[in-house]
């Protein structure tokens, strides 16, 4: 994925736009889940006085007042309450299942006041399914593995409550079972081949989708025909949730 056009495009303006407008007037320190190549983080000091930019693999910002960690959301290397927010978009969705709820317990655990999260709303990753070209195994979009409502979304951090909701976009993209199977079996052409996360079961870079022979594209056909027949009769919800979260005494 080309991060700068995709930073410059109308939809990803629109979300960080609303997830600055979110943030409470702390001024203090924050730390920034999932910082990728800086760009929020450099946001970020328009508000506080100090960042603190985290991923898995150490970001190279080259800001005095950006310190860069390499660190795992699920195991934080810093004592409680050290950040008066904790800002976290474009993360949970990724990781796996099992591991949610210590992650969020983690992001808890280390902020004083103030917890920002983002995450896709409502969003079916049965969507842009992708099958892997080295285990054969179907790949939900981008790496989604969980999906999010309101609710899952404050059940995962107990002893937080709601300061402000927010909603951004619009989509109507879902699909159903049977759909879902015949794409499958037709190897998925239309998924999300140019993501940059790996395959989720083996690790590989997804290459893109196999020559189709034509009764997997006859099943294509059908998969598409079931997805338009149903979404005449669904009706569309927002792409993104944002939640700004505050401690209770």
């Amino acid at each position: 994925m080309d991060l700068t056009n995709y930073r410059k495009s109308e939809a990803e303006t629109a979300r960080i736009s609303d997830l600055i407008s979110l943030l409470p007037g702390l001024g203090g320190s924050v730390l920034d889940v999932g910082a990728r190549e800086g760009f929020i983080s450099k946001l970020l000091l328009d508000h506080f006085a100090m960042v603190t930019a985290l991923d898995l693999s150490q970001p190279d910002i080259g800001h005095e007042r950006i310190r860069c960690v390499k660190g795992d959301v699920t195991a934080l290397e810093f004592a409680d309450g050290s950040f008066d927010l904790i800002f976290c978009t474009e993360v949970l969705e990724h990781l796996p299942t099992p591991l949610l709820a210590k992650a969020c317990s983690e992001l808890s655990r280390v902020s004083k006041d103030y917890l920002l999260i983002g995450v896709p709303y409502k969003q079916d990753i049965r969507v842009g399914r992708t099958t892997c070209g080295s285990c054969g195994k179907a790949n939900p979009p981008y790496g989604h593995v969980n999906s999010f409502d309101e609710h899952q979304l404050l059940g995962l951090f107990p002893g937080f409550a709601v300061a402000r909701t927010s909603f951004v976009g619009e989509t109507a993209s879902r699909t159903n079972s049977l759909s879902c199977i015949l794409m499958d079996m037709a190897g998925n052409p239309y998924g999300t081949y140019s993501q940059e996360e790996p395959c989720i079961y083996c690790g590989e870079t997804l290459t893109g989708p196999q020559v189709r022979r034509l009764w997997q594209k006859v099943l294509t056909k059908f998969a598409y025909w079931g997805t338009e027949t149903q979404n005449l009769f669904a009706s569309s919800h927002p792409s993104w949730i944002h939640l700004l979260l505050r401690r209770q005494p």
